[in-house]
């Protein structure tokens, strides 16, 4: 829930409540149920909130909220386990006067200080001014579900839910080079060696599973981390039976709790395993009626139409299907990119975009989501080479039978001599494949030859640090991947004032799953072995033993075979190559269509880019 905006500074000259409230307007969709502002007694610290009514609806729970006197806090996102926290605190001696979640984070820290972290499940990025310490401490959740940018220039420290938060403050809008370079030569839209980064230099991100402590006095600025899954983990598990019954307990538990709300809930339902998984087990928790919402695109053969209408069916959902081909996708795409403040990676952004604003329409403030299960449970094809390094390292690849399992699910992948050296050799074939892609960064003459030679010195294209299916899920879950996802259901899902929650993120779930072994997520060819197995007699068979992955995917290459996204990729070329990112050799080249997950977009990384530069 809401945006949130703070102004720390020396001079209380510098800023005033009315930039704040620059801040906090532009915010304003995060938060559509109403705004406030505090500032101490000198005007050196200003904290602003916009508002969007989950739990406790009173106007006691608005914020920023003072606690004890002592504490102003400033919260987005929402803290699952609240109630369990609040009992352990008010048998503690603590009283609260809301119902909500905000005051418990307050209590928790006063009690427990920092430490207090690692009690929480739940998304969350949150400051907390303490009027005694005369010190900020700010924190985000483990997976970086909710965002926290802030600049810190001059001993000044700026910070906020969203980029566009610093625009009214006359920041300068300046592209962080580096990032732009890895951007359009490898789609990166982070940096997995320096989490902090965005594309602007001014502006930094508070990496997800730490936190900032900030001291007004000495005005210096300490970062740590505060969580980390910590590979590889020793099972503890005693048998199969075990394995699935735990982990059909934290995923119930998960979904429970993701469940408390003083507003309606809905679900996104896809058609595929993930979300129907949790209708399902919302279904069996709450014997309602649930609101489901597809995205749907006839006549493309990526379509889940048939799939979300049979789990539908199923669990008596009141479904509702958002038509793409009914939508100018092309306004609501620029309008979706404006939002999101930096490149996104394909026109399924556009999709997820187009759903949350149905939800919103429909009157939901709360969706529940499938997020994190592919990349902590190995929904994609890309892992199956992982564990099969790891099988052929420890010389059973080809007694285990997997690579046959997969294909008599018409499932093909490859598997070659350079898996097969990889296997022993991981970190040569890390560098054998840096080199590859730095030599095709070097060889791309539609960059600016000034960009493209400036910008080669610092390239670098990273793999999982750690071996075998678990380093590859890791990597992907907590260095490079999974944040990238979030970012675009927040933006999206906040733009229209909704509330995303992922129960496959709980931390207590995850933590369980890496502990165990890699045959748990990959067995005789099925990706997710332990949820299908969970789910078995829960699901019809054709959702819970579908190999098939087909996820956001959309029409891309007929949208930009379109005339308005012709031209606005001719527009963004012209402006790249005036910003000299691109050369003007590029100006004439045939526009190329291509598929939402095509391995080298340049046209559509063009177009993407442009906007971003574009005020």
């Amino acid at each position: 829930m809401c945006g949130i905006a703070g102004i720390l500074q020396p001079n209380p000259q510098q800023y005033t409540l009315t930039d704040l409230q620059g801040m906090t307007n532009a915010l304003a969709h995060r938060g559509p149920d109403g705004a406030d502002y505090w500032q101490s007694s000198d005007a050196t610290v200003l904290l602003g909130h916009r508002r969007l009514k989950i739990l406790d609806l009173s106007n006691q729970a608005k914020q920023p909220l003072t606690y004890l006197s002592r504490y102003t806090i400033v919260h987005n996102g929402e803290i699952y386990n609240y109630l369990e926290l609040k009992e352990t605190l008010s048998q503690k001696g603590y009283r609260f006067q809301t119902t909500g979640d905000t005051e418990v984070i307050a209590a928790a820290y006063d009690h427990w200080g920092a430490q207090f972290l690692a009690q929480l499940d739940g998304m969350f990025a949150f400051a907390i001014w303490d009027n005694k310490e005369h010190s900020l401490f700010a924190a985000r959740d483990r997976f970086g579900e909710k965002p926290f940018y802030y600049s810190l220039q001059n001993h000044t420290l700026l910070f906020a839910s969203e980029i566009k938060a610093f625009w009214p403050l006359n920041l300068p809008k300046q592209m962080d080079p580096s990032l732009t370079f890895h951007y359009l030569t490898l789609g990166y839209v982070d940096d997995p060696f320096q989490p902090d980064r965005t594309f602007f230099t001014h502006i930094h991100k508070l990496p997800a599973a730490h936190y900032l402590k900030y001291s007004a006095i000495y005005r210096t600025a300490a970062i740590e981390r505060y969580w980390d899954l910590y590979l590889p983990k020793t099972p503890s598990i005693r048998s199969e039976t075990e394995a699935e019954n735990t982990f059909r307990q934290l995923l119930e538990t998960s979904v429970s709790r993701r469940m408390r709300s003083d507003v309606p809930i809905g679900c996104s339902l896809s058609g595929g395993l993930d979300s129907s998984t949790l209708a399902q087990l919302i279904h069996e928790q709450t014997n309602t009626r649930l609101h489901t919402f597809t995205a749907i695109v006839p006549h493309f053969d990526r379509n889940e139409e048939d799939s979300a209408r049979a789990i539908a069916n199923h669990i008596h959902a009141n479904a509702h299907f958002i038509d793409l081909n009914d939508t100018d996708w092309f306004a609501l795409g620029m309008e979706c990119l404006k939002h999101q403040d930096e490149p996104v990676g394909s026109s399924s952004v556009f999709a997820q975009y187009a759903v949350y604003q149905a939800i919103a329409q429909a009157g939901i403030k709360v969706v529940i989501d499938g997020q994190g299960a592919d990349e902590t449970l190995a929904g994609y094809e890309r892992y199956y080479p992982w564990y099969w390094q790891e099988l052929y390292r420890n010389r059973s690849w080809r007694s285990s039978g997997e690579q046959a399992y997969t294909r008599a699910l018409g499932v093909e992948v490859p598997f070659s001599w350079k898996n097969k050296l990889a296997a022993f050799f991981p970190n040569t074939a890390s560098r054998q494949r840096h080199r590859e892609y730095q030599q095709q960064a070097k060889r791309n003459t539609e960059l600016n030859e000034g960009f493209r030679q400036e910008q080669i010195k610092q390239f670098h294209h990273t793999m999982p640090e750690h071996t075998g299916l678990n380093g590859a899920l890791y990597f992907n879950t907590c260095t490079h991947g999974l944040e990238e996802l979030l970012r675009y259901a927040d933006r999206n899902a906040m733009r229209f004032g909704v509330e995303v929650r992922l129960p496959f993120l709980s931390h207590e779930l995850v933590e369980f799953i890496f502990s165990l072994p890699p045959h748990f997520k990959i067995r005789e060819g099925w990706r997710k072995w332990i949820l299908r197995r969970c789910m078995d007699k829960h699901l019809p068979p054709s959702i819970c033993w579908n190999p098939n992955k087909i996820g956001y995917e959309t029409p891309q290459v007929r949208w930009m075979q379109q005339p308005d996204f012709q031209e606005a990729i001719h527009e963004s070329r012209k402006k790249l190559i005036g910003e000299k990112i691109l050369s003007s050799s590029v100006t004439n080249r045939p526009i190329q269509p291509h598929p939402a997950h095509a391995p080298d977009p340049k046209d559509w990384r063009y177009f993407s880019l442009a906007q971003v530069l574009t005020d």
